[in-house]
């Protein structure tokens, strides 16, 4: 779909600076000429000056100086300025300093005193008075020309630099949004709609993020089918193989295939547990929780295995989290425990032990699932909770890698989280937090 001639945000930052810094200096010129008009204007208006220095001359030769000075300063006084006679190279000493530096400017203001050339090689100076139209500076109308670039160049740079920072920031938030679970989300059309680099962006940021989201949903149906699907023809065969088994069928080969029959009846109630769990998000029901209860019930699920697999699982509970309570679904916490543990204990030696600590700490309720077994490398760490992944080169074949990543997802929604290390005296430790409910005593 063609979206219209494309303006790069390139020459659209070049433009706007060039034109800032042009019409900056158009308007410092347009002001300057403009306050020098008029300064030079309120000489020039006043008719007569030059009838007026050749009065004075005269009343300087017939009479004396100071008369000349009098009369001078009598009419400057009617026409509101300041009126010097002065021979050319002689009396300009007398003059004050900023009028001769005036005089003798040869820059490109324009604003020097009226000088008005009389007989004899006498001159007649004129300039405002402060009082009216005030005589301006050089430097004023160099700090004006400035103060004015500096503020239109400023506001252009601010407008361009909203420009591009606002809708980056729209966009930032959006992706932010997104990796925290709202796939609804999507670029305004306000800036996708944009003809330049920026509204390309957004537009291959929706393009993607519905891409993904897509996959995602997907990936997600498929699960929950497939795992639909499985279970009726999973159970049959159960049935089937029980059967087989009652009729005098080889004992070992038909418990050899009811193991792998219930292996995949475990899978399959993962992958729709995790399915069930990524669908209710926070909806879930929730309930006062006492997780010292949880996991005591946990461990008593898990002593027949633990016992087959030769591991001891020490327990210890701080007093000041015995009655300490959360708010959650008491079957998803204690799902998230129990796949903790058989984690640890799949992959802790005969004859070692699996260390289970929990504690209260500031507000929170810490549980500490600790195995000695053989860790896993620093760079699978950061991989551990995601669905489907196995470190098998460290951790050994078994299961599926979805226990975690279910464990992970319950944690998430009860408002806690969950992280892995490696220990400093071997084997790998899972450190889940949740916040706590009511106080403990």
């Amino acid at each position: 779909m063609s979206r219209g001639l494309r303006f790069p945000l390139f020459w659209r930052i070049f433009i706007s600076i060039w034109l800032a810094m042009a019409l900056s200096m158009l308007v410092g010129h347009l002001v300057t000429y403009t306050l020098k008009a008029q300064e030079r204007q309120a000489i020039e208006r006043q008719a007569g000056l030059q009838e007026l220095a050749v009065e004075a001359l005269m009343v300087r030769e017939s009479q004396s100086r100071g008369d000349a000075w009098r009369f001078l300063k009598e009419r400057g006084s009617e026409l509101d300025l300041h009126l010097f006679l002065i021979e050319a190279g002689h009396d300009e000493d007398g003059l004050p300093e900023s009028i001769r530096e005036r005089m003798e400017s040869v820059g490109w203001y324009q604003q020097r005193p009226a000088v008005i050339e009389v007989a004899d090689g006498y001159r007649l100076v004129a300039w405002p008075r402060l009082n009216g139209d005030a005589w301006l500076s050089p430097r004023v109308f160099q700090g004006l020309e400035l103060a004015l670039a500096f503020i239109i160049i400023t506001l252009a740079c601010v407008w361009v630099a909203r420009l591009v920072s606002r809708p980056l920031k729209h966009m930032e938030s959006t992706a932010r949004a997104i990796a925290d679970g709202d796939n609804t989300l999507r670029v305004s059309k306000g800036i996708a709609s944009r003809r330049d680099e920026v509204g390309a962006l957004a537009t291959a940021f929706n393009a993607m993020t519905e891409q993904l989201c897509n996959l995602l949903d997907r990936q997600t149906h498929l699960l929950r089918d497939i795992s639909h699907d499985l279970r009726t023809p999973l159970t049959r065969q159960r049935i089937a193989i029980e059967l087989a088994s009652e009729s005098g069928a080889d004992e070992d080969l038909m418990a050899s295939i009811l193991r792998q029959n219930e292996r995949l009846e475990t899978m399959t109630s993962q992958i729709l547990t995790l399915y069930r769990v990524s669908e209710q998000g926070e909806d879930i029901q929730r309930d006062g929780v006492q997780p010292v209860r949880v996991i005591n019930d946990v461990l008593k699920d898990a002593a027949d295995y633990a016992e087959h697999r030769g591991v001891d699982c020490l327990l210890t509970i701080s007093p000041d989290c015995r009655h300490a309570s959360v708010l959650g679904d008491k079957g998803l916490l204690q799902r998230a425990f129990d796949n903790i543990l058989q984690n640890a204990l799949d992959h802790t030696p005969p004859g070692r032990k699996v260390h289970i600590a929990m504690q209260a700490e500031h507000q929170q309720l810490v549980l500490n699932i600790r195995d000695e077994g053989p860790g896993v490398p620093d760079e699978v760490l950061p991989h551990l909770f995601e669905p489907f992944y196995r470190a098998d080169k460290s951790r050994g074949g078994k299961g599926w890698g979805l226990g975690l990543a279910i464990a992970r997802d319950i944690v998430a929604i009860h408002d806690g989280q969950i992280e892995a290390f490696n220990a400093e005296n071997g084997g790998l430790l899972v450190v889940v937090q949740l916040p706590i409910f009511t106080g403990a005593n």
